[in-house]
This record gives C-alpha cells, structure tokens and sequence, in this order.
C-alpha cells in the first residue's frame, strides 16, 4: 500500500503546465514582470539624471527570484536553460543573478498529489498501489526533468524511484522555441552571447536526460566501468520496477555534500569528499572515458557514517573519444608547465580558439586559462578555502563575455559540458572550503611519460 498523503510537505507544489501556450504564459509573465520593473527603475534613474544600462536594469535580484519561480513552476527544458546559464552562482550572469537562478536544483516545485497518482497510474496501471509495501507521497528531491521518491518493496528492499514530469519530453522542442523567441528581449542576456548552440546543446541534453531506459543502460555501464571503490558508490538499477517514466534503483543513504559547505564540518571530511570527487573526475575522463557531465552537487550523498559518496543521476552521461582526451590531456600539460606557447597552440587544436581571432581576444582566453591552471602548479595542498581564485576565474570570464570581446566563439558543443563538469569540481572544493592536492590527483595523466605511454598503440 501507499502512504496517503498526511501534512503539506515543506516543498511548494504545482502542476507542471502542459502544451506550448500554457507554458509560454508562464514565461512570458516572467519576462514581462522584468521588462516593467527594468522601465520602473530606469525612469526612476532617469529622473535623478542618471543614465542606466538596460542589463543593469534587467539583471536585478528581484528580477532573478521572478524568473526562478517560473521556472520552478514550468520545470523541463525553461529550468534546465536556468540551471545551464548559472553555475552554482557564476557564470555568463551576473553574480546576484546567476545565484539566484543556480538555487533552481533545490527550488524545483513538486507535483501535487493528484499529479503524482495519475503518473503512477500511467506507468504501473491501476493497481499500482499494490506494488510497494510503502511509497511516501513527499518527494524527496525534485528537478527539472522529475522528482524521487523513496519505496519499500514487500520483499524489503528500500528504493529510489525516480518519476519523470509528464509532458516534459513532449515540451522539449515547443519550450526551446519559446525561450528563443524570448531571450530576443532586450537586455535579457549580455550583448554579443551567441546563445544559439547552446540552445541546440540543452535540447539534445534534455532529449537524452528523459530517455530513461537510456540513463539505466548508462548507469549501469557507468557502475562497472567505475569498479569497486572504497569511497564511491553507484546504486544499481532494479529493471522490474523501471518503466519508460520511472527509473528505480537501489536507494542511496546520506546527506547531500552542500550539508558540508562552509567550515561548520569538520575539515578532514571536507577534504575527504572534495579528495574523492575530483579523483572522479579525472577517472572518469582519462580511465572511463565515460563523463558524468552534470556538476551540481546535488548529485552527491555524503554517509558520515561509512565516509562514502552515493553518485546519482546518469541523465547527462558522456562517452568521450581518445581524440579528445589527447587534445585536453595537452592543455593539462601546458597549464601545469605554464606554459603559454604550447597553450596556445593546444587550444587552438581543442577548438577553444582560432587562428582568425582578433589576438587581443587570443590573449585574453589564453591569460584566463593559464590563471585557471594555478592549482595544477601548487605543490601539496591547494587551499580553496583561503583561495579567491575560483571567483576571479568567473569574474573575468563573465566580464569578457558582457564586454562582448573575450571571446570569439562558442567552443565545441562537447566542450561545453566537459568543461562544466571541471568547473564544478573546482566550485565544489571552493564551496566546502577544502585542501586538495590537484597535481597528485591528476598524477601520471599529466605527466610526459605519461601522456606519451597513453598515445602509445594500445595505450
């Protein structure tokens, strides 16, 4: 039997809105809720005889948490272009921005009650109730594509069962249209940002993240290529229980790593996770070859009690190619040496820039990368707590894009998501304020001889 559904849970609820009109209201209500406050605000500048910048004016906090609760509400593909276009706070947006929009991983509204029965319905049919010993009506976490709910088998198996959004797939591409009609607003985004392959990037992204029967084969496949670790923990699929909206797996204890931001925890287990999670990420791209490419934290459950970190959500899973790892095996090389010749030349042959770019432009993309490699150069511990590196690295990349001439081109469409995912590992050791000794974790893989055995045949 269920739990019938007891207090109103913590989470706001909503239903998701379906078909292209109804969603477009929900946006064009936000768009317009920050085109009449930017206007109120200017005409206010204006009469003190200043002479405001419409980004300046759109880009407001109050602005952010209009835009954040309709996407919370609309979740799919609007939420996703949210998440994508702030990193956990920084990013192309500015600071006060991109925060309030990263907050969407944990905003996302739940489905009511009413909504979740009918998506049980659909998928395990009518006698869905009969499933599970227990199912708790109150999600446990809930996102853009859907929302995880914990069950007990009548064999006593605890599950996380996670339950796809209805009409979210079917969304995708009239949600896409939408957001590119709107993001034509003026001063919605920074002059100059080509935001089109990156449009393109988040449909394909999306279309894979709602193949579950893609993610299970991900996840498994990711599990074995992983192994046995004594740190790192991947739940199994249960087939029995998935069906083309829901995938089951085993659940996961812990708390989620943010529990472990700041320094009110204890600073040998920041350093433990941050330690773990960044030898993941060079695991998964030099040894792998298979990229978890979604950094937000919330993918990571923290077991204070075992010291291990359960990995979720496959959605965003990535084979990459020898070829690339070669070509960014080379930029680690250069940055760790830094050397700014063999950068260049190494950026060039990544697609991060080209030999027509203006040199200025050249400069600058070389220059924030070199910085971005100062942890690679640190011998021992890298201090992210005391570090103000992470932050700079954005501040000058966001400036270089709202100038509109840092950057010449939008890099490789499977550049955009590997470099999130190093980007995050780097903001989540900044967020747990933890020492990490980066050079040691990336060993042999940045190394001469290493790099010339993993070129060698067969290697």
């Amino acid at each position: 039997m269920a739990d019938r559904p007891g207090p109103p849970a913590p989470r706001a609820e909503s239903a998701v809105p379906q078909g292209r009109a109804q969603r477009f209201l929900h946006l064009g209500r936000a768009v317009g809720g920050m085109a009449a406050s930017a206007a109120a605000q200017g005409l206010q500048q204006l009469a003190r005889g200043e002479r405001p910048a419409l980004q300046d004016l759109m880009f407001t906090p109050a602005n952010a948490r209009r835009l954040a609760g309709r996407l919370a509400t609309l979740r799919g593909a609007a939420m996703k272009l949210g998440q994508l276009m702030s990193l956990d706070g920084h990013g192309v947006l500015p600071a006060e921005f991109a925060e309030l929009l990263a907050g969407l991983r944990d905003q996302a509204q739940a489905m009511p009650a009413t909504q979740l029965v009918q998506v049980l319905q659909a998928e395990y049919g009518p006698q869905w109730d009969r499933r599970f010993k227990r199912l708790s009506f109150a999600p446990i976490a809930a996102a853009s594509i859907g929302q995880v709910h914990r069950a007990e088998t009548h064999d006593g198996r605890v599950l996380a069962l996670k339950l796809q959004y209805p009409g979210v797939r079917r969304s995708i591409d009239s949600d896409m249209a939408n957001i590119a009609l709107l993001l034509r607003t003026p001063g919605l985004v920074p002059a100059g940002l080509d935001l089109a392959p990156l449009l393109a990037r988040v449909r394909e992204q999306l279309l894979l993240e709602t193949d579950y029967a893609r993610e299970a084969a991900q996840l498994t496949d990711y599990r074995a290529r992983l192994g046995p670790d004594p740190v790192l923990w991947v739940p199994a699929v249960v087939p029995e229980h998935c069906t083309p909206h829901i995938l089951a797996t085993e659940f996961a204890p812990g708390q989620p790593v943010a529990a472990w931001a700041g320094t009110a925890r204890p600073q040998a287990e920041r350093d433990h996770i941050a330690r773990a999670l960044c030898r993941l990420s060079v695991r998964e791209f030099f040894e792998m070859r298979l990229v978890q490419t979604d950094p937000n934290i919330g993918n990571y459950l923290y077991d204070a009690t075992s010291g291990r970190i359960a990995l979720l959500d496959f959605g965003a899973t990535e084979a990459v190619s020898p070829e690339r790892v070669a070509a960014l095996r080379e930029i680690g090389l250069a940055l760790k040496a830094d050397d700014a010749i063999r950068l260049q030349a190494a950026a060039q042959a990544a697609g991060f820039i080209d030999a027509s770019d203006p040199p200025e432009q050249t400069r600058a993309v070389i220059a924030l990368m070199r910085l971005s490699g100062e942890p690679l150069r640190q011998v021992g511990d890298y201090d992210f707590g005391r570090s103000t590196l992470v932050g700079t690295v954005f501040q000058q990349g966001q400036a270089q894009v709202m100038q509109g001439g840092g950057f010449a081109r939008t890099p490789p469409a499977d550049l955009i998501f590997l470099q999130r995912k190093f980007a995050g590992s780097f903001l989540l050791c900044a967020k747990l304020q933890a020492r990490v000794d980066v050079a040691a974790v990336f060993g042999e893989h940045l190394s001469e001889a290493g790099a010339a055995a993993a070129s060698a045949p067969g290697g």
